[in-house]
């Protein structure tokens, strides 16, 4: 009866439904009854290339505007100002390389919804997140606020995503199992259960940076004992006597993380091994007062990335993660920017064998800057939220049109 009585009220403030997806309430925008909304489940990309290949996501960057009035550390360092802008009009960043979107806050939904559509049409199945843990010291907090915004977008786009747990966050702490039982806990409870949570065997995959604070197995068994079912635990490389003994068995296997030269010869010694692909190392840490940085690794116009993906297609991994999408810092972004464009999202395009081009990536970049356009217009954000519902659904000559005609 309740419900009767809720879709005569809706009819009669003139609130219209669509045919397709109307099962589907969540899909539904608020600006929905001025246009009516042809909603779209999403679809995969098909690919031609087997392999697993996800990207290394940071979720950590704020603007005044989600920071209380000012910039978030990760856009400063020590002696960067973004409100100081250049003739050219960019801000003044710690990074050597600048987004095409101008320096973001991670938890802006249409950004994220831009990076996640980005993704999907070069062939990246999901997002592997580095996670700071449920602690409320630093920045710890935000971190973990916009990786449950990043999270929707995934959810939304039909990617998957897996958390990389930074266990550094433990450092200081008079008992650190307890306070990793609750950063799982949380995991298990929210994260875990999640479609789109990335599962190996019906298990939650897990990977981690290290460990470098929890490094005995027995400790590591205590930690997972609060769970019914234990993670698909993946550590770093070099990493898995901190795990696993005789006793103990926590890991399944490692993941290679940035290496100019990757070898995988030890991968065979694992049920899992996730390889590591990066574009190059050119950290900003020195120039931005925070302490003298590492060895930098030139991108050679993107043959080292060439280089890397083939170690790992030559190996015959069914899994590879990219580091990283969007670390400006250590500069070892693939998402686009003004220095080397979308050089490194259609060398993935050719790598998983989509049969889409740059051309889709720039509509989807295009797409990001009419929702910035037209943000306070009701119809033109309501023909853009088609276009999203076109994207996520392999329609982008659709989307396209739409655009046009705005």
């Amino acid at each position: 009866m309740q419900k009767t009585f809720f879709y005569i009220f809706l009819l009669l403030a003139g609130v219209t439904f669509d045919a397709c997806g109307s099962n589907d309430d969540n899909n539904k925008d608020s600006n929905s009854s001025d246009n009516q909304i042809e909603t779209f489940s999403p679809v995969v990309v098909t690919k031609t290339n087997s392999m697993k290949v996800f990207v290394h996501y940071m979720p950590w960057f704020e603007t005044p505007a989600t920071n209380n009035g000012s910039w978030g550390q990760h856009w400063t360092m020590a002696n960067c100002n973004p409100e100081k802008i250049d003739a050219s009009g960019k801000r003044q960043i710690a990074s050597y390389y600048y987004p095409l979107t101008g320096p973001y806050a991670s938890s802006d939904s249409t950004l994220l919804d831009y990076q996640c559509l980005l993704m999907k049409y070069s062939g990246i199945d999901g997002v592997m997140i580095d996670w700071y843990g449920t602690q409320s010291k630093n920045d710890y907090a935000s971190n973990k606020k916009n990786t449950e915004a990043i999270v929707k977008s995934i959810e939304k786009a039909g990617l998957q995503f897996a958390i990389v747990y930074e266990d550094n966050t433990l450092n200081g702490l008079d008992d650190k199992v307890s306070q990793a039982r609750l950063d799982i806990r949380y995991l298990a409870s929210g994260f875990f259960k999640s479609n789109s949570y990335i599962k190996i065997d019906a298990k939650p995959l897990l990977m981690i940076f290290g460990p470098q604070q929890i490094s005995k197995p027995e400790e590591w068994n205590d930690v997972f004992n609060v769970l019914l079912t234990k993670p698909e635990f993946i550590v770093l490389n070099g990493n898995t006597s901190k795990v696993n003994n005789s006793q103990y068995i926590n890991s399944q296997g490692e993941f290679l993380w940035v290496n100019a030269n990757p070898s995988y010869s030890d991968a065979k010694n694992y049920s899992m091994y996730i390889g590591g692909a990066m574009p190059g190392f050119h950290d900003y840490y020195k120039a931005g007062g925070w302490g003298n940085g590492y060895t930098t690794y030139d991108s050679e116009n993107g043959a080292l990335f060439d280089r890397q993906l083939s170690a790992a297609k030559n190996a015959g991994l069914g899994w590879l993660q990219v580091s990283t999408w969007n670390d400006y810092g250590e500069g070892t972004n693939i998402e686009p920017t003004q220095e080397y464009g979308y050089q490194y999202l259609v060398k993935i395009q050719q790598f998983t064998g989509v049969s889409y081009q740059q051309s889709v990536l720039e509509n989807i970049y295009r797409w990001y800057q009419l929702k910035g356009t037209y943000s306070k217009d009701k119809t033109a954000n309501s023909k853009l939220l088609q276009c999203y519902y076109y994207f996520i659904s392999l329609q982008p000559d659709k989307a396209k049109i739409i655009m046009d005609k705005l």
